[in-house]
């Protein structure tokens, strides 16, 4: 996606723009005044109907599932986007990464409010934030006695316990995902190496092989678990 995205922004739409506007503005094109009302009529549907037609159409022929949102289905059903994030509770799946952000109406926390996109904005020398990290991992160390399971050893992968800047990420590491299979495994019946299994089925690698960390989108994962749980033939 990100990719096919700077072809079509750095590459494609220069290119289309500029040839059009040669075609049918050459004087404006190379730099001169254009002062006769004719051409004006034509910049203005250029700007602001041909060109707009134009990027929309071309988005949805070789961008459709981008350029309408890039939604994710079940049974013919839109569910969620990979691109927003949802708040999982069920110990059943895999949980993102905490979230900040406010009920615009009510002004109350709720986690993974689509239509307010926040943050915290404390620094990590915030005693706010300090505290929050700790009750978060607290939290999900009684996610793994609640399940009579023993708590990991060594530092809880930080994504877990801190919030993106958005509130709405949807993707978490590969570490935090394999932090969480002993419970999701215990809460489902499922065997670790079954579910370890799925979280590297559904990894995603460094863009461009170099850039960035492998991750999981969350969504994607649990509609894979469940598949697996009702039909073990899919695990």
């Amino acid at each position: 996606m990100t990719i096919a995205t700077t072809i079509l922004l750095g590459i494609v739409y220069p290119l289309v723009v500029t040839g059009i506007a040669r075609v049918l503005f050459p004087d404006k094109a190379n730099g001169q005044l254009i002062q006769r009302d004719g051409r004006t009529v034509g910049s203005r549907i250029l700007g602001g109907f041909l060109y707009p037609g134009l990027i929309t159409g071309l988005a949805q022929v070789f961008f459709h599932n981008q350029a309408n949102g890039s939604l994710i289905y079940s049974n013919g059903q839109p569910i969620g986007s990979e691109l927003i994030g949802q708040y999982w509770t069920d110990p059943k799946y895999f949980h993102g990464r905490p979230s900040v952000t406010i009920n615009p109406s009510t002004g109350t926390p709720e986690p993974y409010a689509a239509d307010n996109s926040s943050a915290s904005n404390l620094g990590p020398t915030n005693a706010t934030l300090k505290q929050d990290v700790q009750q978060r991992v607290a939290a999900l160390q009684a996610e793994f006695k609640k399940e009579n399971l023993s708590v990991p050893p060594g530092p809880v992968p930080v994504d877990l316990v801190t919030a993106s800047g958005s509130g709405l990420d949807p993707d978490i590491s590969i570490a935090a995902a394999l932090y969480q299979v002993p419970i999701v495994a215990a809460a489902r019946g499922l065997s670790q190496a079954v579910v370890t299994k799925l979280v590297t089925e559904h990894e995603t690698g460094r863009f461009l092989g170099i850039f960035g960390e492998p991750y999981v989108n969350v969504l994607d994962l649990n509609l894979a678990l469940d598949a697996c749980s009702q039909n073990p033939s899919q695990c």
